[in-house]
């Protein structure tokens, strides 16, 4: 049966040159780490001479596991604790660094007050799951004991990343509830990776097409679970029999995007549960629009969609 692809928004169809990115091979991935490292620039230089204080810190990994590289950037001047970000990078669970969310997280400290909590976690195929996830959930739990030194109000916690990051984002959510764990105020998952089977009909209209076509996307999850038969939910979201008692969910994906159709039932299925879910599906918008595009007027109007999310489950 033939999937034919939703059309990319004109706007964001012209705003990246190279259409597939098929080559995530084990071969490739150093080349790759390399070439998304150097393609975003460090926290000091985002910040330049605004207003944000920047400090570097390190949390106990996993049992066993090497300690957790964090980043936190703080408004500069507040006299009281303030809300918290904590980010989870994307790359697919195979590449990035916490650099590449820089520009957003400084942008978001600036405008809500807010601080960011930006983490650094193993990756896939070297560590595949639990690492990423148990990484990145060992960082929150560091990040809300030392909320009073940070600044935090540790009530007002959201969880947060885009693509990887926001797969990781909502299992630590989950695991979070599972485990008693910090009680998060909220979790941002712009175009979430959540759904390993890639059964969807969206997952299948991106083969060979856009920026994270499916054949990136298979890589991706091979990556992280292998031959796995039994797959967790804190690795897969969208496997979690129960998304009841989660923390309010903003959920946003493009329309032409592989991960559209998981996302859009992952929102779903937690208001069947009776819980909170903000859905934004933006018209035309591929994976990652918002940075491959951030002149669009879908970026512009995804990201105040955002800013009102965070102040309304936020209190700002």
């Amino acid at each position: 049966m033939p999937h034919t692809p939703v059309p990319f928004d004109p706007e964001v169809d012209i705003a990246w040159e190279t259409p597939t990115r098929s080559d995530y091979t084990a071969e490739a991935l150093p080349d790759l780490r390399r070439a998304m490292a150097s393609a975003f620039p460090p926290v000091a230089e985002v910040i330049g001479d605004r207003p944000v204080d920047v400090a570097e810190h390190t949390a106990p990994g996993p049992d066993g596991a090497p300690d957790i590289a964090l980043t936190v950037l703080s408004p500069r001047g507040r006299e009281h604790p303030v809300p918290a970000l904590y980010n989870i990078h994307g790359g697919g669970m195979m590449v990035g660094t916490r650099d590449m969310d820089n520009q957003r997280l400084v942008d978001l400290v600036l405008e809500l007050g807010v601080v960011a909590v930006n983490v650094e976690y193993r990756l896939a195929p070297e560590h595949p799951h639990p690492a990423p996830v148990e990484d990145c959930y060992a960082g929150l739990v560091w990040t809300a004991a030392h909320a009073a030194e940070l600044g935090i109000a540790p009530a007002r916690i959201v969880v947060m990343g885009g693509s990887a990051g926001g797969g990781l984002s909502a299992g630590v959510a989950l695991l979070a509830r599972d485990r008693g764990g910090p009680a998060l105020a909220g979790q941002l998952l712009l175009c979430p990776m959540i759904d390993d089977t890639n059964t969807t009909v969206s997952s299948h209209q991106y083969r060979g097409l856009g920026p994270w076509p499916r054949e990136a996307n298979l890589a991706g999850w091979s990556a992280l679970l292998g031959g796995a038969t039994e797959v967790s939910p804190a690795a897969a979201p969208s496997r979690a029999a129960d998304l009841s008692n989660l923390p309010h969910a903003f959920v946003e994906v493009g329309s032409a995007e592989g991960f559209r159709d998981e996302d859009v039932d992952y929102a779903r299925r937690i208001w069947g549960t009776g819980g909170s879910a903000e859905l934004h599906v933006w018209s035309g918008g591929c994976h990652g629009f918002d940075i491959l595009a951030p002149a669009a007027e879908i970026t512009r109007a995804a990201l105040a969609a955002r800013l009102s999310w965070l102040r309304r489950v936020l209190a700002l």
